[in-house]
């Protein structure tokens, strides 16, 4: 509730009634984040399951093994794995004492370190991925058509560069 004085006006942001969304429009932003949240946890579910790994884990490592000699910057991937610096760095101490990972310092710069995978690290992600690509392709991908993925595609690409210009899906 805003309060005033008589020298005071309350500002416009809180005087105006907000702009509902409509049907089609609620429609698409609530199916987009029921969606995002269902899904994520079904697959996280499988993945502790089955392969001992939480998504936020596995993205890492999927981010590691695609990288050229399984390396990163550890600021790269954490953008990579939308992840806050503290949240990749309290990962990225787990996976370092399950023997996934290990840090090297950059010869570059002196206070940045990379992420590297280990041999153990790429063997769990890559008995991991098989089994989490099908159940991306089971339950969301098999739902749309091509053209509705070429779509989905071009519609994330244009909403990430509009938060930030280097985003893509």
């Amino acid at each position: 509730m805003t309060t005033t004085t008589d020298d005071q006006t309350p500002s416009a942001a809180a005087s105006r009634a907000p702009r509902l969304l409509d049907a089609r429009e609620l429609a698409a932003w609530r199916g987009m984040l029921r969606a995002h949240v269902l899904l994520s946890r079904e697959l996280e579910a499988e993945l502790l399951r089955d392969h001992g790994l939480q998504l936020s884990a596995y993205e890492v490592l999927m981010h590691l093994s695609d990288a050229p000699g399984g390396r990163l910057r550890l600021a790269e991937l954490a953008e990579l794995a939308i992840l806050s610096r503290s949240g990749l760095t309290r990962l990225i101490d787990r996976l370092e004492r399950e023997g996934h990972v290990v840090r090297e310092r950059c010869e570059s710069d002196a206070r940045g370190f990379f992420a590297v995978l280990t041999a153990e690290g790429r063997s769990r992600v890559t008995a991991a991925r098989a089994d989490y690509l099908d159940a991306v392709r089971d339950r969301f991908l098999s739902l749309v058509t091509a053209e509705e993925q070429d779509q989905l595609g071009a519609i994330w690409t244009r909403v990430l560069a509009a938060i930030d210009p280097g985003l893509r899906p």
